[in-house]
């Protein structure tokens, strides 16, 4: 058992300190002596705040193994050198949690205060993380009753502030917690790391230009988290000098071509200080290189998250022909999250030829191969893979940590998802299909929805229901699959690519069928023109990629779901070759 916290809230000030102090070096008792000697003797962690009243809190998280000088030196010496202090100091309703634990050592302490860090950024009532740095940990004596321990003692901060410190489930359905830099990396991913912080340095150092490291790797390899951990370091200026010399006053900028990712990464920044508003070092390719010269001075790092969504053709304000390309004109260094399963579009296609060549032309190509998104057993993993990259349906494992299930029926499969999504046990669970069905930006003539349609089941495509002012408020911010009413519609790739799912399910439309024992790509099926289109080549030649970009959507909504996946298929004969896998599977455990 891992014992309890001791959690102690007062006001922010020198005062409420010494109360503190004399109550519990005055404890009588064995056990207010004991929670004396664990908040004055032992490591503490502690949560410092402003902004209750408004429900939009500024929040300080830190350690120490000693939380008297600590606390003072705050109050008298940090106030006078930084702002954040200072506006922590001054504020009339500021107020500190000080948390102690009979296993706290060193170690423990700086894992908690990682953690902290990490599901406040979950939290929608923070408006401002002022940390400067993280310091997860690798094993120490003890480690193991981490989990449980800072449970116990988050669940004591809710005793005190439900809004700050909300539920579990609610803090990890938030997309900022899921790409947030405060993960624990694995030992792939801080060699990964390391290797780019080195390239770097080494570039600005040599004065370089148009250095490319790819980072590459199936859905769910951890490619987002290594970036935003990359994002924070560089971009805080105190962590990036913490974390290698020579990348003072370093010129950043973090890119994506998604629109619900941008919206994230532009929380990220704003929640952690690393830029004072949206559109500071964050922003979509496309506004990046239109405002910047290739001419003009380089800036020293460009990230690229999603990085195969860049467009490999000219498209609306982009005049160019290849957005990698010009990013390279205009930094030291690109490193890009790349993986060619994930190309949905004509105008993200890279020919064969064309990705042998940005490999062999890549200064590094880094390979990020353990998955981190289905806690799945490999034989499942690879049963995905056989789906999509052999075209075959095999029967479907036994895996006691990931479940597959098969659906007759489209009401079914959205009834056993809202289920899901309903259940305080289980995380953000939602349905998708594949872009099937019409779907324009624009609401249609008779002011009714694009929706998608089998038979008698009809529910909205994404990003059509209408919220009121206050709703509108509370969601700014928040990807399509964090807001609740989400549930009432259907996830696309527009909407769902680069993020998780609890329970994933797929509609697999018509565009997917079932021939001669193999899955068959029908793009007459499809309603998306931008993958059914044909593709002008490098040598001008016009040419069909649509059955190779469709395998890549299924790809991608195949691959959402962190501990199930739940499957309907429109074509008759693909659904009952799954219903029959199934079925297999079943009987041969039965």
């Amino acid at each position: 058992m891992a014992g309890k916290a001791f959690v102690r809230r007062i006001p922010f000030h020198e005062r409420a300190l010494t109360e503190l102090v004399e109550q519990l070096q005055g404890a009588r008792s064995a056990a207010e002596q004991r929670l004396a000697r664990h908040l004055l003797d032992f490591p503490t962690v502690y949560v410092v705040h402003k902004g209750a009243a408004a429900g939009r809190y500024e929040v300080y998280v830190g350690e120490t193994s000693d939380i008297r000088s600590r606390t003072v030196q705050h109050l008298r010496a940090d106030i006078l050198v930084r702002e954040d202090w200072k506006g922590l100091a001054d504020a009339p309703d500021a107020q500190m949690y000080v948390i102690g634990h009979e296993h706290f050592t060193k170690s423990m302490t700086l894992d908690v205060e990682n953690r902290l860090m990490h599901w406040l950024k979950g939290s929608d009532a923070v408006v401002r993380l002022h940390n400067r740095k993280h310091n997860p940990q690798n094993d120490y004596y003890s480690r193991d009753l981490l989990d449980e321990t800072f449970r116990d003692a988050w669940n004591q901060l809710r005793g005190h502030d439900r809004h700050l410190f909300p539920t579990e489930k609610i803090v990890r359905e938030s997309a900022l917690f899921k790409a947030s830099p405060f993960h624990k990396l694995t030992q792939q991913q801080l060699a990964a790391k390391a290797r780019i912080h080195d390239a770097i340095v080494e570039a600005r150092a040599s004065r370089a230009m148009g250095q490319l490291i790819l980072v590459e790797g199936s859905a769910g390899t951890g490619k987002t988290v290594l970036l935003s951990s990359l994002f924070y370091d560089l971009f805080m200026e105190d962590v990036a000098r913490d974390v290698m010399s020579g990348l003072d006053d370093l010129d950043a900028w973090l890119l994506v071509n998604h629109d619900q990712q941008l919206t994230v990464y532009e929380q990220i920044a704003l929640k952690l200080g690393l830029a004072r508003r949206a559109g500071d070092r964050v922003s979509k390719p496309t506004r990046f290189i239109n405002g910047r010269d290739e001419d003009a001075d380089p800036v020293d790092v460009v990230l690229v998250d999603e990085a195969h969504l860049l467009w490999t053709q000219g498209k609306q304000s982009y005049r160019g022909t290849n957005q990698l390309a010009d990013l390279r004109r205009r930094a030291r260094v690109v490193v890009a999250i790349f993986d060619p399963q994930q190309m949905v579009a004509t105008n993200q296609y890279w020919e064969p030829d064309q990705l042998r060549e940005l490999r062999d032309g890549a200064t590094q190509v880094i390979e990020l191969d353990e998955q981190m998104r289905m806690t799945s057993s490999e034989a499942t993993y690879l049963w995905v893979r056989h789906l999509v990259d052999d075209r075959r349906v095999d029967e479907i494992p036994d895996d006691p940590d990931y479940d597959v299930k098969v659906f007759d029926d489209p009401h079914a499969l959205y009834a056993a998802i809202r289920a899901k999504a309903a259940d305080e046990e289980h995380g953000l669970s939602r349905l998708t299909a594949t872009f099937d069905w019409e779907f324009v930006e624009k609401r249609r003539v008779d002011g009714k929805t694009w929706d998608v349609v089998i038979d008698t089941f009809r529910v909205p495509w994404n990003l059509q229901l209408d919220y009121d002012a206050a709703e509108r408020r509370d969601l700014r911010g928040r990807s399509w699959a964090e807001r609740p009413r989400s549930i009432d519609e259907v996830g696309s790739t527009f909407t769902v690519q680069g993020f998780d799912l609890d329970y994933a399910g797929v509609i697999i439309g018509p565009s997917v069928t079932y021939r001669d024992g193999q899955i068959v790509f029908d793009p007459s099926a499809s309603a998306n023109r931008n993958a059914t289109k044909r593709r002008t080549l490098a040598n001008g030649t016009k040419v069909a990629v649509a059955e190779h970009l469709l395998r890549n959507e299924l790809n991608v909504l195949l691959t959402r779901g962190v501990r199930g996946l739940y499957l309907y298929a429109v074509d008759r004969e693909l659904r009952e070759a799954l219903l029959g896998a199934q079925r297999s599977s079943t009987c041969r455990l039965s």
